[in-house]
């Protein structure tokens, strides 16, 4: 075999692994994306609204603490009455570590989707967020006492809230929302696509009617 043929096959084989593994990490990339986009809604997540067609789903990944997403609750929970029945609604949770009853937030409305009250939970916690968020003192008791106005066991209550089960339900949820991207709260995701405009309600409107139409 002449030197310049083994040269040629030599630059041949090269520009064939260059491309193979170019076209390799480019599936890998595109793979990632998806399999994280397939894990925004666990069977065991949870639906506050449900359509019956499936057609639009909307997950919000959220921290019970976050001004911002008592800010946003105003408009999901219209948004929520306004299609009603047209939209699946997902919450997971994404407490943050820089807000100090967040965890405590979400281990409550954890505790309470045990016993059928998440959505209870979900609402009390956003309504009276003014009233406890943004403290440094721990408001484990007062989500004990909007526990027992839930009518919740409370002896079943206390066990859950303070359960590994909870812990790693919480920690799932978060680790399902930096895969997918979130990196703050809220985050919402249309269909699988990242929301990335303001939480108002005219803009969540406007990606809801995007959806049913497409």
């Amino acid at each position: 075999m002449s030197t310049n043929l083994k040269f040629t096959l030599g630059v041949l084989a090269a520009v064939v692994l260059i491309v193979g593994g170019a076209v390799f990490f480019a599936m890998k990339g595109s793979a990632e994306p998806d399999a994280a986009a397939a894990n925004l809604v666990r069977a065991d997540s949870h639906r506050i609204s449900t359509a019956a067609d499936g057609k639009v789903t909307i997950v919000e990944f959220l921290d019970f603490e976050c001004p911002s997403c008592g800010a946003a609750y105003p408009a999901v929970e219209q948004l929520r009455k306004d299609y009603a029945g047209k939209i699946t609604y997902v919450v997971r949770e994404f407490p943050l570590d820089m807000h100090p009853n967040a965890m405590n937030a979400a281990a409550a409305a954890e505790a309470a989707a045990k016993q059928g009250k998440f959505e209870a939970m979900y609402n009390k916690l956003f309504s009276t967020q003014q009233t406890w968020g943004g403290q440094q003192a721990d408001h484990a008791k007062t989500f004990d006492g909007y526990a027992q106005e839930l009518g919740l066991d409370m002896t079943r209550y206390r066990a859950d809230v303070a359960s590994q089960p909870v812990l790693d339900r919480i920690e799932a949820d978060r680790a399902d929302g930096a895969a997918a991207g979130a990196r703050g709260t809220p985050t919402f995701f249309v269909n699988g696509e990242l929301f990335e405009k303001q939480a108002t309600y005219a803009n969540l409107k406007a990606a809801v009617d995007a959806a049913l139409a497409g």
